[in-house]
């Protein structure tokens, strides 16, 4: 016996480590520089590291074998004696490596069937092993001296474990989340198995016996098996092909009114020019037309139009991409016409965001003005022509609300914001500051909003409800309004008639004469909320931007007529009616909105008690339920928008409200783990619970129907996948009876038929909404990185492609096709934007 375990340590070779440790190269001795030097060092403490974990598993694993062999011999002298035999001969060899495949060596066992062989070549003693579940798994990876221990890379390939081995142990269920060298190192058997993709957090395996393919999600394995008729055709390495569908955006509804100032303006061509998201629309009321101009990655908080009413400027926040990276604030200045991009300025110069931007307007538009949202909020001009930054100063410590050139001095700027009004003169590549002197007026908060008269002079408005007038080339104030406002004055605009127009908090729309005496006041209905922005339309008309984020078009006296709106906080909710043009979207913001996709127009809004979360239509069209974070859920009437019932399940978010196919039940997933079932009669009208589905260990995030309403699949927050029989709130776990089930939908984000959607490095939460289109042939996804994929249907090939399109600039909360599949909804979390893509 101690012969043979003398042998055995010979399986673990540390040689590598005393050669690694006997080299000076990373001592201070060493030529290399200090940071050669720090790289080397921190790869000596990582491959110890794997050293110590690997020697910690063979100390580990030797004493297992000395239990087994105990209890091996205990038996044999039970039953009488035995010919001895050494333990190592139950012991697979070390392996070694060539072309970086491990290779067994010479002596171990032949396969008697070849690589394509799948018949179970082990010895009895290896059989026996790897029922102990705590040792099978992690005797495959142990013989790895530290030379073969290495991270693989996303495109290597490499055995999977057989059955007993492929995750079912807890101990695989580790590695395969971890870091470490046993999730690393890597080995073979004598015999080629089914692939592994080994892909960051995400390992994909594939089992032709069983028929499913088991991927890992934060180390957490998910199992998903495969229709039948797939089991002997399908192969995990098959490439997917891209949809030979792509999408283009069709509408944007909504304005960001809310956080963003002179953010609407009219172009000579009849568009009204504003932004949400990070897409800039430019709209035709008169021809109900939206173009857009999609160059931002993030969200757009600053507009400016150029003198000549074509070239348009407008700066973003800094973002982070998928891969993440970080992404630098800019201004991108470009052509309204043909929408092509001219020039990108600032690009590692600002910080945080871009919050004001104005061309000059005496020199032909050849400058720009920049104010980033940095500590030190710094203003700089560019010649953005050349793309030339000509001055920067410090502009404030505080906020700031705006800044602009003086209509004839291409070289004075006025910023202002809280507690300041700062005159800038442009002097030798330098700004010099005069700051404005409010004297006898007692000084205000914030100064919000500034404009220039015809004369020259500036004209503010502030947090106070005063309009002052700064006489032209000084810092003295020459009139004051007292009182124009009640509380903050938002926004002024000069027309081209010489009327002053203000706006603010109040919601009154005042306009002045050159004397500054009030012409009239209009106020704008409650629904709207306060004026954030004024813009000259065309002839009588005025454009006004509101903080509820509706823009209007009306007059100076009155009659205001929305031509665009949106919600105003997080949007979650998205439900399409199963045979009209027509989708409902809700939302944090506690509105109920129907949206009629042929004209963009809003048919109904309802206001309600509790923040919604999710939606979801009966299948006649009839009505629609609601679900609220708080547990309450509501069902209205689609046509007049009439409560119908009310009913409350649990205290917690209901995340999913899912009628059945035949509209004979309603499915309710909710953030307390439970799914809700409740019987539906007289056309959506009456409700009886039945019962609740109980099994998950967390959350409820998605919920499909099957095609005839029998059953129903499930996802939670911790990747698990269940299956049910809805009408007796049962749990079904036979795989034969689940395996070829047809799905009438597809928003599950964790099944066979889908799993393909999953990106590289996942954690499991990436990816917020799917849904299959109504002809079957499209899957698209919403993430958590603003963008919208579109994948080929079926989605069941590993790293399966897609076409990637952006515009939001928050996570994507929800995808859907309309009833027809003629367009896309996608709802943005954090950016309150609906966006309709067209399908081409």
């Amino acid at each position: 016996m101690e012969d043979g375990f003398s042998s055995y340590s010979s399986l673990y070779d540390t040689s590598s480590l005393l050669q690694f440790c006997n080299d000076d190269s990373a001592s201070a001795a060493s030529s290399m520089d200090v940071t050669d030097r720090i790289a080397s060092l921190e790869q000596r403490v990582q491959m110890q590291e794997d050293e110590i974990q690997l020697l910690k598993s063979a100390l580990a694993d030797v004493v297992r074998r000395l239990n087994v062999s105990e209890e091996q011999q205990a038996m044999g002298s039970r039953r009488g004696p035995t010919k001895a035999r050494p333990m190592i001969a139950t012991l697979p060899l070390r392996p070694t490596v060539n072309n970086g495949n491990v290779l067994p060596k010479k002596g171990t066992l032949p396969s008697p069937s070849g690589p394509g062989s799948r018949k179970d070549t082990s010895t009895p003693a290896n059989k026996s092993l790897s029922r102990l579940p705590s040792l099978s798994c992690s005797t495959r990876f142990l013989y790895l001296p530290l030379s073969t221990v290495r991270r693989t890379n996303s495109n290597e390939h490499v055995g999977t474990l057989t059955r007993k081995d492929s995750g079912e142990s807890k101990g695989n269920r580790t590695r395969a989340g971890s870091t470490g060298s046993n999730s690393s190192g890597k080995r073979s058997d004598s015999k080629q198995r089914d692939p592994v993709f080994n892909a960051g957090m995400r390992r994909v395996t594939h089992c032709k016996e069983e028929g499913y393919v088991r991927m890992y999600l934060k180390g957490r394995p998910i199992t998903m098996y495969m229709p039948k008729e797939q089991v002997d055709s399908y192969c995990l390495e098959a490439r997917a092909e891209l949809p030979s569908n792509k999408l283009k955006l069709d509408w944007v509804y909504g304005y960001r009114g809310r956080d963003c100032r002179s953010n609407l303006y009219l172009l000579p061509t009849g568009e009204t020019v504003y932004f949400l998201a990070s897409v800039v629309v430019l709209f035709n009321v008169d021809e109900q037309l939206q173009r857009h101009y999609t160059g931002h990655t993030d969200d757009i908080k600053c507009l400016a139009v150029h003198p000549d009413k074509i070239t348009i400027a407008t700066g973003q926040v800094a973002g982070t991409s998928s891969d993440g990276k970080q992404l630098a604030p800019h201004v991108r200045v470009w052509d309204s016409v043909s929408l092509n991009t001219l020039h990108v300025l600032g690009s590692g110069f600002f910080d945080r965001a871009l919050v004001c931007l104005a061309f000059s307007k005496s020199n032909g538009g050849n400058t720009l003005c920049v104010v980033d949202d940095s500590n030190d909020h710094v203003l700089s001009v560019w010649d953005w022509q050349r793309e030339d930054r000509l001055a920067e100063v410090k502009c404030s410590n505080e906020s700031v609300f705006a800044a602009d050139f003086h209509p004839t001095d291409s070289n004075i700027i006025v910023t202002c914001g809280k507690s300041h009004l700062y005159f800038w003169s442009l002097e030798k590549g330098t700004l010099v500051k005069k700051q404005g002197l409010f004297e006898k007026q007692e000084k205000p908060k914030f100064v919000l909003c500034v404009t220039f008269a015809e004369n020259g002079d500036a004209i503010t408005g502030d947090s106070s409800g005063n309009i002052l007038v700064w006489g032209k080339g000084t810092n003295r104030i020459s009139h004051v309004i007292p009182g124009a406002h009640e509380g903050s004055i938002f926004t002024l605009c000069m027309l081209r008639n010489g009327t002053l127009v203000s706006g603010g908090k109040d919601r009154r729309l005042v306009s002045w004469d050159s004397g500054y005496q009030q012409i009239q006041t209009v106020e704008v209905p409650e629904l709207f909320g306060p004026i954030r922005t004024i813009a000259e339309g065309r002839g009588e008309t005025v454009l006004i931007g509101t903080t509820k984020h509706f823009v209007l078009q009306g007059s100076l006296d009155g009659d205001f007529i929305p031509i665009t709106q949106g919600h105003t906080d997080e949007l979650w909710g998205l439900a399409v009616h199963p045979w009209k043009p027509q989708f409902l979207t809700c939302g944090f913001d506690r509105q109920v909105c129907l949206w009629d996709s042929s004209s963009h127009q809003l048919i109904w809004t309802k206001s309600m008690e509790d923040s919604a979360q999710s939606a979801g239509f009966h299948p006649s069209g009839a009505v629609v339920a609601i679900g609220t974070q708080t547990g309450r859920w509501l069902v209205l009437d689609t046509d007049s928008k009439d409560l119908v019932t009310v009913h409350t399940d649990g205290n917690e978010q209901l995340s999913v409200m899912s009628f059945g196919p035949d509209g004979n039940f309603l499915a309710i997933g909710s953030h307390d783990n439970y799914i809700y079932i409740y019987a539906v009669a007289e056309n959506g009208r009456k409700y009886s619970r039945v019962g609740k589905c109980s099994g998950h260990s967390s959350f409820i995030t998605h919920l499909d129907w099957s095609v005839d309403s029998q059953y129903l699949v499930s996802n939670s927050g911790d990747y698990e996948i269940l299956y049910w029989i809805p009408s007796v709130c049962k749990q079904v776990v036979s795989v034969e009876t689940t395996r070829d089930i047809e799905w009438a939908t597809y928003t599950c984000t964790l099944s066979f038929h889908v799993f393909g959607l999953w990106p590289d490095g996942s954690d499991g939460t990436d990816i917020n909404a799917a849904c299959r289109s109504n002809d079957k042939s499209l899957l698209v996804t919403g993430d958590d990185f603003g963008k919208v994929h579109l994948f080929s249907h079926p989605c069941s090939q590993f790293r399966a492609p897609s076409h990637v399109y952006g515009g939001h600039s928050s996570h994507v909360t929800n995808v859907s096709f309309l009833y027809d599949d003629s367009y896309l909804v996608s709802t943005g979390g954090k950016d309150m934007s609906v966006m309709q893509w067209r399908i081409v």
